[in-house]
């Protein structure tokens, strides 16, 4: 997964043993984030660590909170392109959202460190930068909550639940996975996104009318 921090500016970065410097740098952070913790991570262990100078960190990032908004905005970028795919999918709006919901579940597994550093960290970022995070995670909702009102326009799903609730339940669960998912308790993450995904379809589907004997 390509790194695209906003900071970058003119010529593409230099690279550092086949990462780009800014990749090198986020992936430093979140590994040091996740060892010492946000407040006692120095913005010297980063670059030291990184094997970079401060001045081309800063180059890329204004700040420690940039490095820790980056760490989760790219797993979000990612998770947006894939939506975007299933959204303009030729396919009934019913397996769209099937394919959707547990595309997300299975991309916040696999980048599990990320997101549950970020997370921990979120209420030490400024309050500017926590809510550039949110406008982010809220394009990705909206995309989301799309589908459903057309799935609900089209018949498919039921009209009785609001859309809005339908996504802050479903995304309330995606949002806990860090306080409870580990690789050993025998769950792999293809298993949980598909669980999850029925679950949600099992609940909103329009109920087939019998036929009269």
């Amino acid at each position: 997964m390509t790194t695209q921090p906003s900071r970058r500016v003119g010529r593409p970065p230099a690279t550092l043993n086949g990462q780009t410097v800014p990749e090198r740098l986020v992936e430093v952070a979140l590994r040091l984030f996740a060892e010492k913790g946000f407040e006692s991570t120095s913005v010297q262990d980063v670059v030291s660590a990184a094997g970079v100078t401060k001045g081309a960190m800063y180059h890329y990032f204004g700040s420690k909170d940039e490095l820790l908004a980056e760490i989760y905005s790219r797993v979000l970028r990612l998770q947006m392109e894939r939506l975007e795919t299933f959204v303009h999918l030729d396919a009934p709006v019913d397996e769209r959202i099937m394919g959707a919901a547990a595309d997300v579940v299975v991309t916040t597994i696999e980048h599990l460190d990320s997101t549950t550093v970020f997370f921990r960290s979120l209420h030490q970022l400024s309050l500017d930068k926590q809510e550039e995070v949110r406008r982010e995670r809220r394009r990705y909702h909206e995309a989301f909550r799309g589908m459903v009102l057309e799935g609900q326009r089209s018949g498919i799903l039921r009209e009785d639940v609001d859309a809005n609730l339908i996504v802050d339940y479903f995304f309330g669960s995606v949002h806990h996975l860090p306080m409870w998912w580990r690789a050993d308790r025998g769950l792999d993450a293809p298993e949980v996104g598909r669980t999850f995904a029925s679950l949600l379809l099992d609940g909103l589907r329009r109920p087939v009318q019998g036929h009269a004997g």
